[in-house]
């Protein structure tokens, strides 16, 4: 009998794929309609790029990237995307480009659009790794709080049947793994972004997978981070001279310098306004308004992160003028 064609194979595989981990993950929520298209970046290691905006119903939660790499001993994956559904159509589209056994998910940071999805890794078997740092955010309120959160926000795609996965291996800081022919170096940047931010180095691609250490195309999420101690990731992240650079939010990057540019200058734009203000014992909300946001306005994201990382960084600069 002859060999299926393998476009078909592939095809049929990913729907097998698609159907298994939806019926092993817990509840009955739909099947996401955005489309999730593999994009390669090395001989070995692939992306699926979200949305420019903030988490919503219209996106399907689908705001944040994913990466994957091949290896020819599985497939190790590289963050699992904002929602279990959204976990389960990365698996599909995986299994649209191999079939190899998907051994590991690596998660950047503990934040909401990025291990949501780990439902759909578990039910396939996949081991979870991340730095220690984020435990204390999935065991913790903060976390819980904001599960509810999205709960409320995002149903169906986020609703009583999604669960906070926590990792099989909690790191303790930098370390390496080979799988295949393909080495693999995590290396733990944080706090930046987030407590626990950790980017994933493909050494013979010379791919770094970044986490959200750097947005294009969007406002990045500031928050209450350590804006200061972020700036100096940036350089981190410079000097390790990747050929490419696959981002939390937008899309990869052959030319990090010139990319890395506008979240950069978003943030020392913060820094400088908020301390100027706090410098002054000018409060936030007159602050606010008297600062020129128009650089920024038409920024995707900016209406749903602007107020919120101005506040946030208004603190940071407290924090810093009281030596805290």
């Amino acid at each position: 009998m002859a060999a299926p064609r393998r476009p078909l194979f592939r095809r049929m595989v990913a729907a097998c794929a698609l159907l298994l981990a939806q019926c092993a993950t817990a509840g009955d929520a739909p099947g996401v309609s955005v489309t999730l298209k593999p994009v390669q970046v090395g001989p070995h290691s692939w992306y699926v790029q979200g949305d420019s905006g903030p988490a919503s119903l219209a996106n399907e939660a689908f705001n944040s990237n994913a990466g994957f790499v091949v290896t020819g001993d599985g497939v190790v994956v590289i963050d699992a995307l904002g929602s279990p559904a959204l976990g389960q159509a990365l698996v599909a589209a995986i299994r649209g480009v191999t079939d190899q056994p998907i051994r590991r998910v690596l998660i950047t940071h503990y934040h909401a659009d990025h291990f949501y999805g780990l439902q759909a890794f578990k039910a396939v078997g996949a081991e979870v790794w991340a730095h220690r740092a984020g435990r204390e955010y999935i065991e913790g309120e903060e976390g819980r709080a904001r599960l509810e959160q999205r709960r409320r926000d995002l149903d169906p795609w986020v609703d009583a049947n999604t669960r906070l996965v926590p990792a099989d291996l909690w790191l303790e800081g930098d370390t390496s793994f080979r799988l295949g022919a393909l080495t693999f170096e995590l290396v733990y940047m944080g706090p930046a972004h987030a407590p626990d931010d950790m980017v994933v180095i493909v050494r013979e691609d010379r791919v770094v997978y970044s986490g959200d250490i750097l947005f294009i195309g969007r406002i990045p999420f500031v928050g209450d981070a350590d804006s200061r101690r972020w700036l100096a990731t940036m350089d981190q992240l410079l000097a390790l001279r990747p050929g490419t650079l696959v981002t939390g939010h937008g899309p990869a990057s052959t030319d990090p310098a010139r990319d890395l540019a506008m979240t950069r200058d978003y943030i020392g734009y913060l820094r400088s306004e908020m301390g100027k203000a706090v410098a002054e014992f000018v409060p936030f909300d007159e602050a606010y308004a008297r600062t020129d946001w128009s650089r920024w306005q038409k920024v995707p994201a900016f209406d749903a992160a602007n107020r919120i990382n101005a506040y946030g960084t208004y603190l940071r600069m407290e924090q810093e003028v009281l030596g805290r």
